[in-house]
């Protein structure tokens, strides 16, 4: 697998309020990356992005090619880069990325630790009502990253995974087991027990199994 796609953005509006926000974020050709991103890449509302436990963003092409059977006419806006992520490549996708699955990207090392869940703004983004519905549910969310090690990410790096400590726990299935409401504690608490999960969706995850 290569990085196909790398992107950085700044703060810029959105929408018809002229909300800041980093969505629009730009492709570059090599990036210097550390324990919160890409330096240099603005996270505007770190409610919800950025800091270290969601340091770089990956989506899938795969989920671009979903979002576009469903809305041909996105076929020029819904690319690489539209949604906010920092990174692309082939092959990687929400089914065959698991969370806490721990990759070497050119010399940075990163490992999985949240599904990203879609916001307001990417409809805003691509002019398309509906997408963040469509996004949860067809589990097309794309994934954040922890980065274990800093370093430089190139354009046709070379991603390889190191580790994948959690076999049966893939970015889709956990996003499915997250908005079905009639999950049981069980597979919660074994969600809420994955190796390198954010500590945030293990706390959230727990009190779902409290509130039971």
């Amino acid at each position: 697998m290569k990085v196909l796609g790398l992107f950085a953005g700044v703060t810029r509006p959105i929408g018809p309020k002229y909300a800041p926000s980093g969505i629009d974020k730009r492709p570059v050709e090599r990036a210097e990356v550390n324990n919160l991103g890409i330096v240099g890449d603005v996270q505007v509302d770190k409610r919800y992005h950025g800091g270290p436990e969601r340091a770089l963003h990956q989506y899938s092409l795969r989920g671009y090619e979903t979002i576009i059977k469903r809305h041909p006419l996105m076929h020029r806006t819904a690319v690489m880069g539209s949604i906010g992520e920092n990174l692309a490549t082939t092959d990687m996708h929400d089914k065959n990325v698991n969370i806490g699955d721990i990759y070497r990207v050119g010399d940075v090392t990163v490992q999985v630790t949240s599904p990203r869940i879609p916001c307001w703004k990417i409809e805003e983004k691509l002019n398309q009502k509906g997408l963040v519905e469509l996004i949860k549910n067809q589990q097309i969310t794309g994934w954040y990253y922890r980065v274990l090690e800093n370093g430089t990410i190139t354009l046709g790096d070379s991603i390889t995974l190191v580790e994948r400590p959690n076999a049966n726990l893939s970015v889709a299935s956990f996003v499915q087991q997250h908005f079905d409401k009639n999950t049981s504690a069980d597979p919660l608490h074994q969600m809420s027990n994955a190796i390198g999960l954010d500590s945030e969706w293990q706390q959230k995850l727990l009190r779902r199994i409290d509130n039971q």
